[in-house]
């Protein structure tokens, strides 16, 4: 194996949007019952370093592959498309209203304790962001219109970002 390999590469995947998780899963398995450092308990140093050089790779290519949003993320990097997500965080006004609207009613619901309307407001979050993700694969895969999919990866990082304040907000009120 060619420590260079991109994610995809090795595990033996398309570059796409677009992947089925369970094909995922099986070649992450398969990579590490090859390289895990238990089995390389009684070979050379050099041998057992490298063999936890090709586990880490390899589980760092699969929490970057199965996450959507760090997937897409990362093929617009192989394609030389970035983000700037720490230097550029203009975004369209109705977005940016629509934001504000979203994160007044998490306020909301969190100081009234309203468990059901945090649960309501995380769901209608999910789905929209489920279609979004759904775009982006249109974007990427189909169409490989990269411009808009760079746009659409930045709000998502948005939204991913309310849909984690929901849930906060949610695991607040259990306790």
């Amino acid at each position: 194996m060619d420590p260079r390999t991109d994610h995809f590469s090795l595990f033996g995947l398309n570059r796409a949007f677009r992947l089925v998780l369970s094909d995922l899963d099986s070649r992450y398995r398969d990579i590490q019952a090859q390289v895990h450092p238990d089995r390389f308990a009684n070979a050379s140093d050099a041998e057992r370093r490298l063999s936890m050089q090709w586990a880490t790779h390899a589980n760092e290519a699969y929490q970057t592959l199965k996450k959507p949003l760090e997937r897409a993320k990362y093929l617009l990097h192989l394609a030389g498309h970035d983000i700037q997500a720490e230097n550029n965080t203009a975004m369209p006004t109705d977005f940016l209203m629509e934001q504000m609207e979203w994160r007044e009613a998490v306020m909301e619901a969190r100081g009234g304790g309203d468990h059901h309307e945090l649960e309501r407001l995380h769901n209608r979050l999910r789905g929209d962001i489920n279609g979004r993700y759904d775009e982006l694969g249109q974007l990427i895969d189909d169409s490989s219109d990269l411009a808009l999919a760079t746009d659409c990866v930045r709000r998502l990082m948005f939204l991913e970002k309310l849909l984690y304040e929901i849930d906060d907000a949610l695991a607040s009120l259990e306790e």
